[in-house]
């Protein structure tokens, strides 16, 4: 496996059964993106975390929670967004709140990109 998986265990996997999409199962698997709180507005900046050969599972779910205040889940699929897709949006906000937020995650080692949402700035 890739990068943040050194160390870590990964969020179990659950399946459907072949040829039939349990909605529900996939909903319970997804955070509740109706609820509001540190970082889940849709401001004008984002923070992008990029997967790296170095840091655990464990590491990347802390700093998260840390930098974000997020829930132990959220940053349990941000985490395997970076190591399965090579990066994860994990963090939405101001400018100064996604820089905040991304000086936190750079304590770790770990590559982070703070960049306007839809590419304007």
């Amino acid at each position: 496996m890739s990068g943040i998986m050194k160390g870590g265990a990964a969020p179990p996997e659950v399946r459907a059964p072949a040829g039939r999409l349990d909605s529900a199962v996939n909903i319970q698997l997804l955070p509740d993106l109706r609820e509001k709180g540190p970082g889940t507005g849709h401001d004008e900046y984002v923070v992008i975390v990029y997967d790296n050969p170095v840091n655990t599972y464990a590491e990347v779910i802390q700093i998260l929670q840390a930098a974000t205040g997020c829930s132990r889940r959220e940053a349990e699929i941000e985490t395997w967004e970076i190591d399965h897709l090579g990066q994860s949006v994990v963090h939405h906000g101001s400018e100064e709140e996604c820089e905040r937020a991304a000086s936190i995650i750079r304590t770790i080692g770990i590559q982070v990109e703070v960049r306007p949402e839809w590419g304007e700035g």
